[in-house]
């Protein structure tokens, strides 16, 4: 297929509409067939749970061209799996993990046109995401859904290059005790909004958020989950019941032990010893990782060693060993890359 006439090397990071996209619905105790359709409209009453009690969750995961030409997604397995986990704390019927794989094959499969080529620098963002569809006005879930996955060419998330972030110690919490920061929920991200707008106006480009319950340990920024490295070059993960697992962080972590021989500690981390770290990023699917030089703390600033000018380098090593791996240049372990026929 004929690729779209892009300037493939200059997309931001943002919508654009493509030409398909997946529908199913939940109707009646089951999933139908679903279809792949042109249609980018949402048709809904107007007293859908969606709408009145925020009963939806997504995904995000992303598709490339590889070195050799093939179009591969990675890990949707784990993005299966997230979602599922996700619609049972929801009380929302799961869409089968196996044929939530072959939907988004599909449809990527069915946007070729719209994947950036290889060296572009950009990907095809795909959103799998579900919904509370038919009218509910007593708190309690749906009886209808719909799922849906649409996809959108996306530049690289730096322009110009990872340059590390300035970040600041949120007054906000994130998620509750045993509540739902573990899942991809979009009340999530909708109680973050406020807080993110505040970090932005002030001069910060995100939020570190501490434990609801005691404030003392780090948990994660509003849509990526941190990762820090030690002076002595052992790479620290937070470790939290309300901290989302992040795919790219999971995966950062096998490629830390296993293609690179470091240290790994998945552990609480206490805000204390924040500040006796190496090197610190924001790890995600937008940009794989995200490089913080310093963070705030109600005017104390704590800079890490790795400066302000760029990765440091074990986050610099962790960056080009994943996005290799994503992009074909460095054999993947079993699994993880997901080739579209």
């Amino acid at each position: 297929m004929e690729k779209k006439n892009l300037d493939w090397s200059n997309l931001g990071f943002g919508y654009m509409k493509t030409d398909k996209r997946f529908v199913a619905n939940f109707k009646d105790g089951a999933w139908d067939d679903g279809v792949i359709t042109e249609d980018d409209k949402v048709v809904i009453s107007e007293c859908a749970g969606v709408l009145q009690y925020a009963q939806t969750c997504f995904e995000g995961m992303k598709a490339y061209t590889t070195q050799d030409g093939h179009v591969v997604i990675f890990r949707p397995d784990m993005n299966a799996e997230r979602m599922a986990n996700s619609c049972r704390r929801l009380e929302m019927p799961i869409y089968p993990e196996d044929k939530f794989v072959e939907a988004v094959a599909k449809t990527v499969k069915a946007n070729d046109a719209w994947v950036p080529p290889f060296g572009s620098g950009a990907s095809l963002y795909i959103r799998p995401y579900m919904f509370g569809s038919n009218p509910v006005i007593g708190v309690k879930p749906a009886d209808e859904y719909q799922f849906r996955i649409l996809v959108t060419p996306v530049g690289p998330y730096f322009k110009g290059g990872a340059k590390p972030l300035t970040i600041k110690v949120s007054d906000f919490d994130r998620a509750a005790p045993h509540g739902t920061g573990h899942i991809k929920a979009g009340l999530n991200y909708a109680m973050s909004l406020h807080a993110i707008v505040t970090a932005h106006e002030e001069g910060y480009a995100e939020n570190m958020y501490l434990d609801p319950a005691t404030r003392t340990k780090v948990e994660e920024t509003g849509g990526a989950n941190f990762i820090f490295v030690t002076k002595d070059g052992k790479v620290v993960t937070p470790k939290s019941d309300s901290i989302l697992p992040s795919i790219t962080r999971r995966s950062l972590i096998y490629v830390a032990k296993e293609y690179l021989g470091l240290e790994v500690e998945e552990r609480e981390v206490l805000f204390d010893e924040v500040k006796d770290f190496a090197e610190c990023g924001l790890c995600g699917t937008a940009a794989v990782i995200s490089p913080v030089g310093k963070i705030v703390n109600h005017g104390e600033e704590i800079c890490f060693p790795s400066g302000m000018e760029k990765m440091g380098p074990t986050i610099q090593k962790l960056y080009d060993t994943l996005t290799g791996i994503q992009m074909g240049k460095i054999e993947a372990p079993k699994g993880w890359i997901y080739t579209v026929e």
